[in-house]
């Protein structure tokens, strides 16, 4: 009996694999890729702990441990584009994560399902429109005789160029990724909230229970195991702000409050030729945004019956 029980196993195993084989061809390309494209190169870190040479190749390059964060962190520039990278984290986290939210509770009480569609088909245009097309008409509309202008000219101001203005830099950017990807972000909640049991609206209607208590006492909680998942995934890419829309939208009379670390380690890293301190300040980027996650993982599962693991 022991004899067979230890090769029943491996024997049984094969046989679900060759009854499964159809399915396992089907994740094979997947796996390949993310593999090849996001396993295989990951021994490249290692250039953050190098005096990198091309000639000489990651492996024959001289290990310098830590040299390149202790230079990250003792640069003057530092302090600034962390906080900026801070900053417009946190206003996308408290401005843009409650805002997909609201739309789908209001999307969810619309009951003349071609108003419901025409509304949903307008929120999520934005989303498949390029953020090199967003900068553009953004650009457009915040010009000298853009629309901007010409809504703040109805009240008697004066003209003001918003794109070379630092104050208003956070203002243009968090506005704009909140237009872009409000309407895209209610797919995950009208999802979730297709899920809630009919039957407790009609019993909340007998009861005498209005809208908004219905949307408090049925609607929020039918999608919060949604919104704290999403919450979690939000707090680990605080630090990773839009790059490329960055990089399009500011310029030198914004660094002020444009210059976060990602535009920060591309001007010197990229495009000075310093690939080492580059992937020196990604690496430690990665790491407190998984520190973060850790964080906001561990307090949701100690106050909420969700978290990712």
């Amino acid at each position: 009996m022991k004899a067979r029980s230890g090769t029943s196993g491996p024997n049984r195993f094969l046989r679900e694999c060759m009854q499964q084989k159809y399915l396992y061809l089907m994740v094979l390309p997947g796996f390949l890729i993310v593999l090849v494209f996001a396993y295989f190169p990951m021994y490249g870190v290692l250039v953050a702990f190098k005096d990198y040479n091309v000639a000489k190749g990651i492996w024959g390059s001289e290990w310098v441990g830590l040299k390149y964060f202790k230079q990250f962190l003792d640069n003057p520039m530092a302090l600034r584009t962390i906080k900026n990278t801070l900053i417009l984290g946190a206003y996308g986290l408290v401005f843009g994560f409650p805002a997909p939210i609201i739309l789908a509770l209001l999307l969810n009480e619309i009951r003349h399902t071609a108003l419901k569609k025409f509304v949903q088909t307008v929120s999520y245009f934005p989303h498949f429109i390029s953020t090199v097309i967003i900068v553009g008409m953004l650009k457009e509309f915040a010009s000298l005789d853009g629309l901007f202008n010409q809504i703040t000219g109805l009240f008697g101001l004066e003209p003001i160029n918003f794109m070379t203005e630092s104050k208003y830099f956070r203002t243009l950017f968090i506005g704009s990724g909140i237009w872009q990807g409000i309407g895209w972000g209610t797919i995950l909640y009208l999802a979730a909230l297709s899920n809630a049991d009919p039957t407790l609206y009609d019993v909340a209607s007998i009861d005498g229970a209005n809208r908004w208590q219905k949307i408090r006492n049925i609607s929020i909680p039918a999608i919060m195991p949604t919104i704290i998942i999403l919450f979690i995934l939000s707090v680990g890419g605080i630090l990773g702000t839009d790059f490329m829309k960055v990089l399009l939208m500011y310029n030198p009379s914004t660094y002020e409050k444009a210059d976060v670390i990602d535009t920060y380690v591309y001007r010197l890293g990229i495009e000075g030729g310093r690939f080492e301190y580059a992937a020196a300040v990604g690496l430690m980027l990665s790491a407190v945004s998984f520190l973060f996650v850790l964080i906001t993982n561990r307090l949701s599962r100690k106050y909420s019956e969700t978290s990712l693991w």
